[in-house]
């Protein structure tokens, strides 16, 4: 097949279909009649040799071709896009829309108030949603546009993103002041002894931390599990418990709920926390001015000096 053989404006409406699964709601985007949407997909279909979509009682679900397609058209269309709008000047004060940004809990205590703060100077238009990285297919979501950025510990996003590195950090001992281990330095026989809070944050790679004390032949006294980060400082703040957590996330609950924290005993790797984003959205003027304003307000000075 020959890109003569087929009208771009088929590949825009193959494109939302992959979008939305629903014939109303493209309709409604490319400002067509339901009919012209059915008119232009069935010239496809035939174009093409593949049903493409099947209609189910929860949308159209696209053909194993269809999905095969869906990157290539996608990328393609990103691209013309960002070709023919490249002299647009991008204007955050004038814009008026919707950002969505995937990360844990951590990330929105770490991260959200600055962020929005920001976000309410420069583009008050702006709003912000989040999603957790693993309440979500984040892979699919972003490839198709659903999320713009995503931050975090997040190794499963490779092939296809682009990423950059905001900050390195190491594991915290995190209780309330006036614990009896409230002093200069903590010991390994102390934190074997203390009743810990333990946060199990499947999906993440900072699970992998619980799994790395064990290894190193650590057996804690686990009093208290809890399946997010959320709690955290609560929790402490009202008991003599002892939670192994990223130091950027002690930094923030220290000061608020009257804590404290220390380096853990145990040899623990440091961490990576990048910034994360679609190839098709890499040339974008939004998703690059976004992405911008999380690297001034959160890059290390190293990494701000590396670019």
């Amino acid at each position: 097949m020959e890109l003569t053989d087929i009208d771009l404006n088929q590949l825009v409406l193959f494109h939302q279909l992959m979008l939305e699964r629903r014939v109303s709601k493209v309709a409604d985007n490319l400002g067509l009649t339901q009919p012209a949407v059915s008119n232009s997909l069935a010239k496809l279909r035939r174009l093409l040799g593949d049903e493409l979509f099947i209609r189910t009682p929860s949308g159209m679900v696209p053909t194993p071709f269809a999905e095969h397609l869906a990157e290539p058209v996608g990328y393609a269309l990103g691209m013309i896009h960002t070709g023919l709008n490249q002299q647009s000047r991008f204007e955050p004060a004038n814009v008026k829309r919707a950002v969505t940004v995937g990360m844990t809990d951590i990330g929105e205590i770490v991260f959200l108030p600055r962020l929005v703060e920001r976000l309410a100077e420069e583009a008050p238009g702006v709003t912000v949603s989040t999603v957790r990285n693993t309440a979500v297919n984040l892979r699919d979501d972003m490839e198709a546009g659903k999320v713009d950025l995503a931050i975090g510990l997040l190794p499963q996003l490779k092939a296809g993103f682009f990423q950059r590195r905001l900050f390195r950090q190491r594991y915290v001992c995190l209780f309330r002041k006036g614990h009896a281990l409230d002093k200069k330095k903590l010991s390994l026989a102390e934190f074997r002894s203390a009743e810990h809070l333990v946060v199990v944050s499947s999906g993440t790679g900072h699970g992998k931390v619980d799994e790395l004390i064990r290894r190193a032949g650590v057996e804690r006294n686990i009093r208290l599990t809890v399946p997010h980060f959320v709690g955290v400082g609560h929790i402490l703040q009202g008991t003599s418990l002892v939670a192994t957590v990223p130091e950027r996330l002690a930094m923030r609950l220290a000061e608020p709920f009257g804590l404290t924290y220390l380096p853990t005993p145990v040899k623990l790797p440091e961490v990576t926390i990048n910034v994360f984003w679609h190839a098709k959205q890499h040339r974008s003027p939004a998703n690059q001015w976004l992405r911008g304003v999380v690297f001034d307000l959160f890059a290390d000075a190293q990494e701000a000096s590396a670019v």
